[in-house]
């Protein structure tokens, strides 16, 4: 009755491997595009069947499961990483804004030196002061 048990744990953790697969096949088709995370996320999830499988384990190898464990963290580093790192995540520095041109629909990247200047300049509809 344990080893049927113990089977069913096996290949209901297998399953949840297959489906994170399978999303991320989907995405791929859907955006032509692999994020890398849905990557990183399939090899944690296997690994951490790997250590549920080792840790029910009558005989168990503790350092193989310490080993599985320190390699889960590097995963979880690298995706904390790719998360944070992602090419769809712009990030300027504070001396650096985004101004909207309001006759284009392109984005200017203007300094905040390059905004003074901009402002002072005198418009055309405005009268000089005399």
């Amino acid at each position: 009755m344990s080893a049927e048990f113990y089977k069913a744990i096996i290949l209901m953790l297998e399953f949840i491997v297959i489906m994170e697969i399978v999303k991320m096949v989907s995405d791929f088709i859907k955006k032509e595009t692999l994020r890398l995370r849905f990557v990183i996320d399939i090899f944690i999830i296997f690994l951490i069947r790997d250590v549920i499988i080792l840790s029910a384990n009558k005989h168990r190898d503790y350092f193989d499961i310490v080993f599985l464990l320190f390699v889960i963290f590097v995963f979880f580093i690298f995706r904390i990483l790719a998360v944070k790192f992602s090419p769809g995540i712009i990030s300027l520095s504070k001396k650096k804004s985004i101004k909207r041109d309001e006759n284009k629909a392109s984005k200017k990247v203007l300094s905040n030196d390059q905004r003074r200047e901009q402002s002072y300049q005198p418009t055309k509809n405005s009268a000089p002061n005399n």
